[in-house]
């Protein structure tokens, strides 16, 4: 089922995948944040690649998979900047709460989205938790050559209008602005679960570490041999689900409730 909700003003598209049998008293929800388009694989609505990842989860776990599309992608209004897709995230798992009335959220990201789901959870009490594929710990590449970044983007397609941005100076600043590594040490706890490839050359799996290490108690998973592109991995796959299932349990058998307005 597809859903458009808004963020900053704009319309963004959202994909709802919901299980075929309500089995569980507990109904939990799971936003699903795809990763930065690449020119290679001319996935400008990139989100649709991983709805089957979707389908997958909310038929394994009996829960509310919301695969949204970044403003600039896809359906979506808008151009990319990095607090844009951050508050996407946070708006995207807002309104899955308010709309779809479930007891618990959490984020699940890969690359970018990856980082801005462990951002949104330092900053939003609606997200219970977050599972990061591959992740990067800092844009420091994209902030010392914000030139060359803008020119990819317009290329890929995320920016569309010639006029954006508007202003140059404050879309570049937002790139220093986003310390995942700090958000990951400032997630109070929440539970974070890092699976990185060991041969990934986009992003090296020395970024899940330090965020491992700043979060604290997170849950490493090197994928042995594996490059960038996990979610074709079923390895990946089978990590993902077992450790969304898990948290879950944990969750509902301690606070004797899943919800986030307990604190989750």
């Amino acid at each position: 089922m597809t859903l458009r909700f808004e963020s900053d003003g704009l319309e963004l598209v959202g994909r709802l995948s919901k299980p075929k049998k309500a089995t569980k008293s507990i109904t939990t929800g799971l936003v699903l944040c795809h990763g930065f388009p690449s020119i290679s694989t001319g996935d400008h609505d990139i989100a649709k690649s991983y709805y089957d990842l979707a389908d997958l989860i909310s038929e394994q776990l009996g829960w509310t998979v919301f695969a949204i599309t970044f403003r600039g992608c896809g359906s979506s209004q808008g151009n990319f900047s990095l607090m844009g897709w951050l508050n996407d995230t946070i708006n995207a798992a807002n309104y899955l709460a308010k709309e779809q009335h479930l007891d618990s959220i959490y984020a699940a990201g890969f690359g970018t989205g990856g980082a801005m789901a462990i951002n949104a959870a330092s900053k939003c009490e609606t997200i219970a938790g977050v599972a990061a594929v591959s992740p990067p710990s800092d844009f420091n590449d994209w902030i010392t050559e914000p030139a060359d970044l803008l020119d990819y983007a317009r290329k890929v397609g995320v920016i569309s209008d010639p006029k954006f941005p508007t202003n140059l100076e404050e879309w570049i600043n937002e790139l220093s602005q986003m310390q995942t590594i700090e958000a990951a040490e400032e997630m109070e706890k929440k539970p974070l679960l890092l699976v990185h490839g060991s041969d990934d050359r986009v992003v090296p799996s020395f970024d899940a570490r330090v965020l491992a290490d700043a979060h604290g108690s997170a849950d490493l998973r090197i994928i042995d041999g594996a490059t960038h592109r996990l979610r074709f991995d079923p390895r990946t796959t089978a990590v993902l689900i077992g450790w969304l299932d898990r948290i879950n349990r944990v969750a509902y058998q301690k606070n004797g409730s899943n919800s986030f307005t307990s604190g989750g």
